[in-house]
């Protein structure tokens, strides 16, 4: 059995849904056979990112919402790592947007999960860019007056090639969506419905069940962008699944020359550092 945790036990609330996104992802490495120095994860701050302290494996804890500028600098380094970016819908869709928007219309050869529980759980429970409006929260005591955050609709605009969404209470099918978005070549984002039961207890595990359904149940093309703009506008019920996904050359092949060595394979021997 290959090792994909370590010796400290998890610290997240009973229940929260990053234990189901933390099976949902270990599953995935599994069926790919992907050994655990075979690629590099990047932590952000938050519940998310307590996840590299559990998690058996390189990986690189950043700033908060700096998470995916610096998963595309270790991919521009070493095109042939899988690089995958641990982040909260708040540092993701709040610190680190613009980043998450430039990488997007990259193309940056990087798979990013948003554990998204609409809400900055770990510093208890304030609003996060998808915090529904109204929604009362510890720094929105009379309800958010904000739009919420629409991650699928911009990822989409800003021309992200491979754009899903899962659930974190259906790990084989979370697992699923984890084997494509690694196997897509260019910027993958899936963003995980993570109910949080210590602070928005208005969406358990319960409302989620009764609020999505399955895309691949329906007659849906994940090729039609239109289709996956108009998917991603729904509210009343939460589709789940790959909602679009195209085949373009990543940033990487575009600016890097063809070569088959890697900047981290390159022979450094011969410059001189200073001390």
């Amino acid at each position: 059995m290959i090792k994909r945790t370590t010796k400290i036990n998890p610290t997240w609330c009973p229940g929260c849904g990053n234990f189901g996104i933390f099976g949902a992802l270990r599953l995935a490495l599994d069926q790919l056979n992907i050994l655990p120095h075979q690629l590099t994860f990047v932590y952000d701050i938050g519940c998310s990112g307590n996840m590299a302290d559990f998690s058996y494996g390189y990986g690189f804890h950043s700033l908060h919402g700096r998470a995916l500028p610096i998963a595309a600098g270790i991919k521009l380094a070493n095109p042939k790592l899988p690089v995958i970016a641990i982040i909260g819908d708040g540092g993701c869709f709040g610190e680190g947007l613009g980043h998450f928007i430039s990488l997007a219309r990259g193309n940056h050869d990087i798979v990013v999960f948003s554990h998204d529980n609409y809400l900055y759980s770990l510093t208890t429970g304030q609003m996060s860019p998808t915090t529904k409006k109204g929604t009362i929260t510890a720094s929105t005591p009379n309800g958010s007056v904000e739009e919420a955050f629409n991650p699928l609709a911009n990822a989409i605009i800003n021309h992200a090639t491979f754009v899903a969404r899962g659930f974190a209470g259906n790990i084989s099918h979370l697992s699923a969506l984890i084997v494509a978005a690694i196997k897509h070549r260019g910027f993958s984002f899936i963003d995980i419905l993570q109910p949080c039961v210590t602070y928005n207890k208005n969406m358990p595990y319960d409302w989620y069940r009764k609020h999505i359904y399955q895309l691949e149940a329906t007659d849906y093309d994940p090729t039609n962008k239109i289709m996956a703009l108009q998917k991603s506008l729904e509210t009343d019920r939460l589709p789940i699944g790959i909602f679009y996904e195209i085949n373009k050359p990543t940033y990487h092949e575009q600016v890097l020359p063809a070569s088959p060595t890697t900047l981290a394979e390159a022979d450094i021997s011969h410059i001189n550092l200073p001390s």
